[in-house]
């Protein structure tokens, strides 16, 4: 993210720490100068570079999409299927599933109950001993409460203390709090600590900071999650591509409409079917019919190969397109003859462009051998425990 945009942003935000959030499109929320952001993957060379109309009509276009934003753990977007959650990260990412088997494993396999374990620890703490990777690892699978989290912050500050000069390349303690968190429910844990001068490189991943924004993003705490991307930029953390998805949201719903233009931009494959529905969705905004009849056309093609992908349009956004055709006899035809071609090829989908923008994206694991995976310690050139090798 450039200056640009923290600089807007840390107006916006607020000194720190999570607050009631404002409503989407509030006079606080709105629109500022356009973001200046590293360029992500190729040039874009698809449907929607062919025919690109001025920023503005751009600008207008998604504007016309925004939707109220949704508030609580859980809630449903309103336009999406009934049922149908804010998830902007994959479970590759989030590895809740994963979390949770292993703390049923290390329960299971624990010598002793968990109540002597922790009461070992906070003895420890007391006696200013040193406190352990694996303690600490133990510690982050066996907490089952908030009353929990509690003893978890104390020993982290201590571990972090001890380490704070050591490079811990072979373990990420950040990404496994944030998922006991997310477990939990507990985002102003997760926000005081990620904010937490003294703990500057305990988190010092994107994938805990994604994590985080993906949970405040669930509630519908846009504004709390922006504060999150300021502090993961002031505290140097190298952006992900997820990261980029996660702000592009968090612009979007807060109706910072420019900055979600510009990394949309950035971040989308012209030929995926969210940016085939903002395109048709600009050029309908544009005037611009005969385009547009155009663009049907060429998605009906059946010379492509079966091979290849074809775009999908939202019922939604087709419907736009007669209700803007309708007083155009020639095109109303046109368009009415495409529809029915594009239902009969399986191109139109029932979900909303609110909920394209909102989908859980799929997993997409490397099926290739992770041959030069790390099995020695940086600290000690000692062999690594498998369970270690895993973030």
């Amino acid at each position: 993210m450039g200056a640009a945009i923290l600089e807007h942003t840390k107006e916006k935000a607020g000194p720190g720490g999570l607050r009631a959030e404002e409503s989407v499109g509030s006079p606080t929320s709105r629109r500022s100068s356009p973001l200046q952001l590293p360029a992500v993957g190729a040039t874009r060379d698809g449907m929607a570079a062919a025919f690109r109309p001025p920023k503005q009509v751009l600008l207008q276009a998604l504007r016309s999409s925004v939707y109220p934003g949704v508030g609580g753990l859980g809630s449903t977007c309103c336009s999406c299927p009934l049922g149908a959650k804010r998830y902007l990260l994959t479970d590759n990412i989030v590895k809740l599933k994963e979390f949770q088997h292993k703390k049923v494993a290390i329960a299971y396999n624990l010598p002793g109950t968990k109540e002597t374990y922790l009461r070992k620890l906070e003895e420890k703490l007391t006696q200013n001993k040193l406190i352990l990777k694996g303690e600490l690892r133990t510690l982050l699978h066996l907490c089952e409460s908030r009353d929990d989290v509690e003893l978890i912050k104390k020993v982290i500050y201590r571990y972090h203390a001890e380490n704070r000069n050591i490079t811990l390349g072979e373990y990420k303690f950040g990404p496994l709090f944030m998922r006991l968190c997310y477990e939990l429910d507990d985002e102003e844990s997760a926000a005081e600590l990620i904010k937490d001068q003294h703990l500057r490189g305990f988190f010092s991943d994107s994938t805990s900071f994604n994590i985080l924004m993906d949970m405040l993003f669930i509630k519908g705490k846009y504004k709390s999650a922006l504060e999150v991307l300021i502090e993961m930029k002031n505290q140097d953390v190298k952006f992900s591509k997820d990261t980029y998805v996660l702000a592009f949201a968090i612009c979007y719903k807060l109706n910072q409409v420019e900055k979600a233009v510009s990394i949309f931009s950035q971040i989308m494959k012209p030929e995926s079917i969210i940016c085939t529905n903002l395109n048709i969705m600009i050029h309908i905004q544009s005037n611009m019919l005969k385009t547009l009849i155009e663009i049907l056309k060429e998605a009906t093609d059946g010379n492509l190969s079966r091979f290849v992908k074809k775009h999908e349009f939202s019922e939604e956004v087709l419907a736009k397109v007669r209700e803007k055709v309708k007083d155009v006899p020639t095109l109303l035809a046109r368009f009415d003859e495409l529809y029915e071609k594009l239902h009969r090829n399986g191109q139109v989908t029932t979900y909303t462009l609110d909920a394209l923008l909102c989908h859980t994206p799929k997993d997409r694991k490397s099926r290739m051998v992770l041959l030069n995976k790390r099995t020695v310690s940086r600290r000690t050139f000692q062999p690594l425990s498998q369970s270690l090798w895993a973030e």
